[in-house]
């Protein structure tokens, strides 16, 4: 993984297997004669829960999309069939998988508080997460029938995968040896691009779009996140990393509540942080932090449907009274510097103490530069 050493946060010093935040963690490499044994078992199982997952896939638009569009005139009813087939659809799909039991934590900060009752988001709150997978897009999609919003940026402009790339691949004794060349290059981390504006997307969309990076869309009208928040009929879910990473560290939230006050008024926050176990011989990782270039996320799905044994997923939540929307909530006691968006700083902050993950100082920016190099080197 020397290649990708430029990647490495300087801040927490993560790498272990998969040196930076980016790349997909990967199992022990250690030979498992039972994994070989069942390699075409995995193999047709693994093809036959994903015929499955297409056939629910293609009922999901035509309940969502094509009914709800003939039922558009009476939004009730509208309304009705894409909760239903949503709720349904979704999860049966997380039960095809292998997600047959996904039990949620209420994480109280506070020691010797009681955890109140569980989440009950409504129309126009925000559900504010770190972002992993599409697993968590589709058991957000299965708990709550959310409306996704994807931010819109420009690209960020960069040397920094040209100069990677560069060191990374300067053998000999420039400055040492080749390992020297790349443990002596400094990175400097790349410098946030402002969120222009929001557009809503579908949960086929949102899925497809897991991995990527913000784009500078031009053909579809932007709007503010609080604009959509307070014509939505639903709760709205938003990733401030504005990418995935690989679950290892949280990646720097981008300003995306443009300077909201704290607490908020009139709508509520529900936080929520996503961790995956460790991938293993068996069971592969169930993070997708590189999209395919193709029908994305179809090859990850193939890889974990090839799972014999139960999949695992950790959610915990924060209870309502100790979020930022709460009125009793001290900014105080969680940031205690100013900062240019204090909303995004303090949910960064509440996640990475929940799902006690580190924080890095990589942004969405800093993966565009990745995938720039991952891709021109493979």
């Amino acid at each position: 993984m020397e290649k990708f050493s430029s990647f490495r946060d300087p801040g927490t010093g993560i790498q272990a297997s998969a040196c930076t935040p980016f790349l997909t963690p990967v199992p022990p490499h250690e030979h498992d004669l039972f994994v070989t044994i069942l390699t075409p078992i995995r193999a047709v199982v693994a093809v036959t829960r994903t015929a499955v997952i297409v056939v629910l896939v293609s009922i999901h638009f035509v309940l969502v999309h094509v009914v709800g569009f003939i039922c558009r005139p009476v939004p009730p009813l509208k309304d009705v069939i894409s909760w239903l087939g949503t709720a349904l659809l979704a999860r049966l799909a997380l039960y095809v998988i292998g997600f047959w039991s996904m039990p949620t934590e209420l994480i109280v900060r506070k020691r010797g508080k009681t955890p109140e009752n569980k989440w009950n988001p409504r129309a126009g709150d925000l559900i504010v997460s770190n972002w992993t997978s599409w697993i968590e897009v589709l058991w957000l999609a299965y708990k709550y029938n959310p409306l996704f919003v994807l931010p819109v940026a420009n690209a960020p402009t960069t040397s920094s995968a040209k100069n990677a790339s560069s060191i990374s691949y300067t053998p000999g004794r420039k400055t040492g040896t080749g390992s020297a060349a790349i443990s002596s290059f400094d990175r400097v981390l790349i410098s946030p691009e402002v969120i222009r504006g929001f557009r809503q997307v579908s949960l086929l969309e949102m899925i497809s779009s897991t991995g990527k990076i913000p784009s500078a869309s031009s053909s579809v009208p932007l709007r503010s996140l609080d604009d959509i928040r307070r014509s939505a009929r639903r709760p709205v879910v938003v990733f401030p990393e504005c990418t995935t990473s690989n679950g290892r560290g949280l990646l720097r939230f981008a300003d995306v509540f443009d300077g909201a006050s704290v607490p908020t008024k009139g709508y509520s926050i529900f936080l929520m942080c996503v961790r995956y176990d460790p991938p293993t011989p068996s069971q592969p990782s169930l993070s997708h932090s590189v999209p395919g270039a193709t029908l994305n996320p179809l090859r990850h799905l193939l890889q974990i449907c090839t799972s014999l044994s139960p999949q695992s997923i950790s959610i915990r939540q924060l209870p309502l009274s100790e979020s930022p929307s709460s009125q009793l909530f001290l900014v105080n006691e969680v940031v205690h510097e100013p900062r240019s968006d204090m909303l995004a700083e303090v949910c960064a902050v509440l996640i990475a103490r929940m799902g006690k993950i580190k924080r890095v100082g990589f942004g969405w920016e800093d993966k565009y530069a990745f995938l720039d190099f991952y891709r021109g080197r493979r």
